[in-house]
């Protein structure tokens, strides 16, 4: 089962993520913020990291760049409501920095778990 660390600070959308993640067949890892990802990512098998951008303690563009230094082929998908500013400046920072896709908040949980796969590889059976 490949690896999802999810890094985001709201409580229920990270536990609804989780849920989503494991009902399909992903081993899940969680973090509240950029500073705790790090620490699990060193020490777990991580395939591919969802990651909001606006988060207290360390953002998700700080965490997205120490990510790449360590495991430069990790899979990132960064997810952003964008805060002050539009979500999209946010994003497209995440694209420069090396995030492989980009959700907009709010967005389609089966669109990032289809987007998760095909980053992975996952091929689909019906």
């Amino acid at each position: 089962m490949p690896g999802i660390l999810i890094i985001e600070d709201d409580n229920e959308l990270r536990d609804m993520l989780k849920t989503a993640l494991v009902e399909s067949n992903f081993t899940v890892m969680e973090a509240e913020n950029g500073k705790e990802a790090i620490i699990h990512f060193r020490t777990s098998l991580t395939d591919l990291i969802v990651t909001d951008l606006i988060m207290p303690e360390e953002d998700g563009l700080n965490a997205i760049l120490k990510i790449k230094k360590i495991k430069p082929s990790v899979k990132i998908i960064a997810i952003s409501g964008g805060g002050k500013a539009a979500p999209g400046n946010y994003l497209e920072m995440a694209k420069t920095l090396g995030a492989d896709a980009i959700f907009s908040k709010p967005f389609s949980v089966m669109d990032l778990i289809s987007k998760i796969e095909e980053l992975l590889e996952i091929e689909q059976y019906e």
